[in-house]
């Protein structure tokens, strides 16, 4: 072998000596910069806040149907999970589940997602039984007598049970109380000088009668007497009356006096 092709012999070796050298540092680069990172598991996504004792322990499905029964608004699915302590992964499929559920069943209702949340609902093939349970007695005409009473509270709202006897001259227990079951007038608090339970109108009132305000009023009022020139018959801690007891409005007390 001649001294050239010892030399290049030689380059050749060293040229592969440092292409190992490099390969391994590569490796060590490598190994340094992506070190193997342990599994970790799964941690349940449940919302911060403190969730009531026992509510996590509770059976998932019922604990939702519980909840969703008594919400007026839809309630979003991370909602759900703080409330019950449950990830919310787990919450979303168990509310899909229940929605399923029914509409297999054929309930009256379903559980319907909405803006972002779910709730319960009436199916719309049972419209007609849910309008006539909701509309029983309200179609009733309003009797003479409930209308000088409802339109006494919305020209002089809020006022007191008794004024408004007082303006009418008679007793209006009964009237006043088919206002509140029709929804037409509410209690407003009570008067700061005899702890009389106030009443003012509704905004189903306003709805019946098609105005925006009571605003838009008939000028009405110059014809009835200023409520500070009537005097109350008596003092109203409470009502006289059970707001819940069944209308007899039609019946005539044995006062001659006395609406109903």
């Amino acid at each position: 072998m001649t001294e050239r092709d010892e030399l290049l012999t030689g380059q050749a070796g060293l040229t592969g000596q440092a292409e190992q050298a490099a390969d391994k540092d590569e490796q060590r680069q490598a190994v340094t910069l992506e070190p193997d990172v342990p599994d970790v598991p799964d941690v349940p996504d449940v919302p911060d806040g403190a969730v009531a004792d026992g509510v996590a322990e509770l059976e998932l499905r019922p604990a939702l149907e519980a909840v969703l029964m008594v919400i007026d608004e839809p309630a979003t699915e991370e909602h759900l999970a703080k409330v019950l302590g449950r990830p919310r992964r787990v919450v979303a499929d168990a509310v899909r589940e229940l929605a399923d559920e029914y509409t297999r069943q054929g309930r009256g209702f379903e559980l319907r997602l909405v803006a972002g949340g779910w709730r319960f609902y009436t199916r719309p093939e049972y419209a007609a039984a849910v309008e006539g349970f909701v509309l029983d007695g309200q179609q009733a005409r309003l009797t003479q007598a409930a209308l000088e009473t409802l339109a006494v509270v919305a020209y002089r709202q809020p006022v007191s049970r008794s004024r408004v006897s007082a303006v009418r001259g008679v007793n209006c227990d009964g009237v006043m109380r088919t206002l509140l079951q029709r929804g037409l007038v509410q209690e407003a608090g009570t008067e700061p000088e005899t702890g009389a339970i106030l009443y003012r109108t509704t905004n189903y009132f306003l709805e019946r009668m098609g105005l925006r305000g009571l605003d838009e009023l008939p000028e009405l009022a110059p014809f009835l007497p200023e409520v500070d020139a009537v005097e109350a018959d008596s003092l109203e801690g409470v009502p006289s009356f059970d707001p819940d007891a069944p209308d007899d409005a039609d019946t005539t007390t044995a006062h001659s006096t006395t609406e109903p």
